[in-house]
């Protein structure tokens, strides 16, 4: 079960220049991650998790707005993580 999340320079850096509700919404994300594990976490609507496609493809995302995106990928190696990769403006 995955329970972890770490935020990659890229995904800090960027969150440096989002609102408060941006950032807020992840560590939102994050403490439910961390508090019911990532497979039940995915079940909640209002984040609309979601395989990528195209050159994303092995990514998810997370909507923290309505154009706004994070994309994570799980990790495997001794323990199980999701590493948000970047956020940024979702274009539709």
């Amino acid at each position: 079960m995955i329970r972890k999340v770490v935020l990659g320079n890229r995904a800090k850096k960027e969150l440096r220049r989002l609102p408060t509700h941006i950032v807020l919404k992840l560590q939102d994300w994050i403490e439910d991650v961390e508090e019911r594990g990532l497979e039940e976490v995915r079940k909640i609507p209002g984040y609309h998790d979601e395989p990528c496609i195209g050159n994303m493809k092995g990514y998810r995302s997370i909507r923290l707005s309505r154009g706004c995106r994070a994309y994570y990928r799980v990790l495997r190696e001794e323990i199980e993580f999701a590493f948000v990769e970047r956020v940024d403006k979702h274009v539709y």
